[in-house]
């Protein structure tokens, strides 16, 4: 008969014994053994950029913050740990194969969540990025099955809200700014609501183009209302060259003539003063007013004429006198009374 504690070999090789233990160290290997599943379930640690929820027996019972931590072993109490100072980024209408000095990005297979109808039933193919942070973990975990998933599905319903109020053209030039940032709100208000513990950070829309098949003609359609717009500009800057100036020029005319009608009014009142008040001095005095008059007109006609020669009027027998210096010439004439 074979003895039970011999293994393998012929009948007559080398015979391989089974060293027999004894309760002590059986016991000491399970004493061992638990020693370790305790110490390797009763520590855990938390990471600078998270914070741990401890479940005992599935119910919550605290919150720890990053260092090392004990908890009770054998699972009675587990450590779920939610990154609370990280970034996250959910992307729609493309995917990043690789990120870093040159990212690498790929549409294919995602046209179904960027295609979206507008609001003049136009379809434009809309890729873009939604930035969140958790801010409340109790409720991340625990108030939203699946959050990320349902986070996804209420970024999807609200940016197609949004893009179908407007048209294409709006959707692709000047609203852009304005549906991501409605976007922002809207999403918020409805983490707010389902307390799913998402803060929105940034909503940024990617690309938004027409699809693929229509994109020739759309662009030829766009280079056609740019140039239309370019058009439109030239002619309003030299509108607003020659207008305002050419209406400058009118204004100033007008003030001018305005100027000089009232220059030729006022001095046409002043004449028509002055005569009067000289005529009313002349019917008290006419001898005296017409001296007066005579010696003022002649005070100012005398200092124009170059040479004078005064003589007196009752003078008999004065040959005229020839000019040889040239003083006198027929423009000035040759005496005065």
């Amino acid at each position: 008969m074979t003895d039970p504690r011999r293994f393998g070999g012929s009948p007559d090789g080398p015979e391989i014994r089974v060293p027999q233990l004894s309760r002590r160290m059986l016991r000491n290997l399970v004493l061992g053994l638990v020693v370790l599943i305790v110490a390797f379930t009763s520590f855990y640690t938390v990471e600078p950029e998270e914070v741990a929820l401890v479940l005992q027996f599935g119910k919550y019972v605290r919150t720890s913050n990053p260092g090392l931590h004990l908890k009770l072993p054998f699972g009675i109490e587990n450590a779920r740990k939610v990154p609370v100072e990280r970034q996250f980024k959910e992307e729609f209408g493309f995917r990043t194969l690789a990120s870093g000095g040159r990212s690498q990005f790929t549409t294919r297979g995602y046209a179904e969540e960027a295609n979206m109808l507008t609001g003049d039933l136009n379809v434009a193919t809309v890729e873009w990025v939604v930035q969140f942070r958790v801010v409340d973990p109790y409720n991340f975990l625990f108030r939203v099955r699946n959050p990320q998933d349902t986070f996804r599905a209420m970024s999807e319903a609200v940016m197609r809200s949004k893009i179908g109020d407007r048209t294409v053209n709006e959707v692709l030039t000047v609203g852009r700014a304005e549906v991501a940032s409605e976007v922002h709100l809207t999403l918020q208000e409805l983490c707010n609501q389902y307390e799913i513990g998402i803060s929105v950070d940034q909503v940024v829309l990617q690309d938004v183009t027409p699809p693929e098949p229509v994109r020739p003609s759309f662009n030829e359609v766009n280079e056609a209302e740019q140039q239309r717009e370019k058009l439109i500009n030239q002619a309003q800057s030299e509108y607003n060259r020659i207008i305002p100036r050419a209406q400058g020029e009118a204004l100033q005319t007008i003030q001018g003539a305005e100027g000089y009608a009232l220059k030729r009014v006022n001095q046409a009142r002043g004449d028509s003063a002055r005569f009067v008040a000289l005529f009313d001095e002349y019917r008290k005095a006419p001898e005296v007013t017409s001296q007066r008059i005579y010696l003022e007109t002649m005070a100012k006609v005398l200092p124009q004429i170059e040479g004078k020669v005064v003589i007196d009027s009752e003078l008999k027998g004065v040959l005229p006198l020839l000019n040889l210096d040239g003083i006198g010439d027929s423009r000035t004439g040759g005496g005065a009374r």
